[in-house]
């Protein structure tokens, strides 16, 4: 049985309009340097699970659109790449420290489900993006939620790659 995720991104960075252009529409979640989100990566998402894409430091931060997980952890390549931003020198080859999925795009929504509505929304009061001090960059999402969310986003128009589905 799938589960759940959120994966915020800056827009600026890589927005889900860049996931659909991606080859194949799939890209890397790489570069996730906190240890909760990492063990979610490297224990946790599996193929298959569903992905909310989140538009994290935009005004004002919204669900942005669905991905699947097509790739389960793996040890996330740019740690060990001292020319890229995310390089970890204490990572070890043999023991590595950080994780990476590979996600591949499902729907855009035709408008962004905002962090204002997702708080006006009754079904989600319990969801941990909007709980106080929640910052991960990777957190689970109940079926429940996923079935709001997605909801709220095909009320607005979807333009989708593949059927979105709010199956739960």
């Amino acid at each position: 049985m799938p589960r759940y995720w959120l994966m915020k991104s800056e827009p600026s960075v890589f927005s889900i309009d860049d996931l659909a252009r991606a080859k194949d529409g799939t890209t890397r979640w790489d570069g996730v340097r906190n240890y909760q989100a990492r063990n979610f990566l490297r224990n946790e998402i599996a193929v298959g699970d569903g992905v909310l894409f989140y538009h994290s430091s935009a005004e004002p931060p919204a669900v942005a659109g669905t991905a699947r997980v097509v790739r389960a952890g793996y040890p996330d390549p740019t740690q060990f790449d001292p020319r890229d931003s995310h390089f970890d020198r204490d990572s070890l080859r043999d023991d590595p420290r950080w994780y990476a999925v590979d996600i591949k795009f499902d729907a855009k929504f035709g408008r962004e489900v905002t962090l204002p509505e997702l708080r006006e929304a009754k079904p989600l009061a319990e969801m941990v993006l909007l709980r106080r001090g929640s910052r991960l960059s990777v957190q689970p999402v109940t079926a429940g939620e996923w079935k709001q969310i997605v909801k709220m986003g095909a009320k607005m128009g979807a333009k989708t790659g593949a059927k979105m589905g709010a199956k739960a």
